[in-house]
């Protein structure tokens, strides 16, 4: 469906000085027919000079503020990742210290804010939430509106929502399963933690073959010290799905972790290209022209 839209719409401000043109042609009548009252009263609409100097000067305002019609495509539009985001709300997250400019927030804290910083700039990305601790479960299934997902961070994810233990195969597997909304050729999974696989009904070696049988890269980060988390199978985990591992001992290592992360997987950003934009002032000034051509024939006869 086609959409309009105005370049310089402060054009339009123009259109005010409308009445003018009547105004100046009801003066002159006073100025050459005192008697103004003895003329038929439809004169004004036989004399049409002023309506087409009206329509003349309308369209030519009209051109100037750049009228155009675009339609969205959609498929050009939605041509990012399908992206979930795999975090780790175990007890151990309530740990504070992990940021050195604010030691009372929690890993958790950390770990949010960063998350949501990072989804603000992932324009085109169909992103979800899966968070995990003894189970998990899926916060937000994949999604385009990043500011209800971020949403999400806050009403369905907490310490301790799952359990305080850290099942990282249930966490791969249900990670695998929200992404199966998503129709991009492009998947992947961040997953977050800082422990050690402790649980589970499944092995995260049974999330690895069938991330790999799906073509779904997983990105893995250990935060923490080095001995929290299981460097090795997270390490692991990333290699086999053609990705990376990432290790972060405090908030600014995240951070520039987010940042490494989102150069490997950058997000389309929407321009001008995303849509069918076509100029329309050529309509209203070809109009004009005509009109101005009509107006000096008559003045000619």
């Amino acid at each position: 469906m086609a959409n309009f839209g105005l370049d310089y719409p402060f054009f339009l401000i123009l259109l005010l000085l409308l009445p003018c043109f009547i105004w100046c042609k009801q003066k002159s009548k006073i100025v050459y027919f005192p008697k103004s009252q003895w003329l038929p009263k439809n004169i004004f609409y036989k004399d049409n000079k002023t309506i087409l100097i009206i329509l003349i000067y309308s369209l030519l305002v009209l051109a100037l503020t750049q009228p155009f019609s675009y339609k969205d495509i959609v498929s050009d539009y939605k041509r990012g990742r399908d992206l979930v985001i795999v975090m780790d709300t175990s007890g151990s997250m309530a740990n504070r210290g992990f940021s050195k400019e604010n030691l009372e927030l929690s890993k958790y804290d950390v770990c949010v804010a960063i998350a949501k910083d990072f989804i603000k700039k992932r324009f085109n990305d169909n992103i979800g939430l899966v968070v995990f601790g003894s189970f998990a479960f899926s916060a937000s299934p994949l999604t385009y509106d990043l500011k209800a997902l971020s949403e999400m961070f806050d009403l369905m994810s907490s310490i301790g929502i799952a359990g305080d233990s850290t099942a990282i195969g249930d966490a791969l597997i249900q990670g695998i399963e929200t992404l199966k909304s998503g129709n991009a050729k492009s998947k992947v999974l961040i997953l977050l933690t800082d422990g050690k696989h402790n649980i589970g009904n499944h092995s995260p070696k049974e999330g690895v073959e069938l991330a790999k049988k799906k073509g779904i890269k997983i990105y893995t980060i250990g935060i923490g010290k080095r001995g929290d988390y299981d460097k090795k199978l997270l390490t692991k985990i990333a290699k086999e799905t053609n990705a990376k591992s990432f290790f972060a001992s405090n908030s600014s290592e995240l951070q520039d972790i987010y940042k490494n992360i989102d150069k490997l997987e950058p997000s389309p950003i929407p321009n001008s290209n995303n849509i069918d934009k076509k100029r329309l002032f050529l309509y209203p000034l070809f109009g004009a022209f005509i009109l101005l051509l009509i107006l000096l024939y008559r003045e000619e006869i």
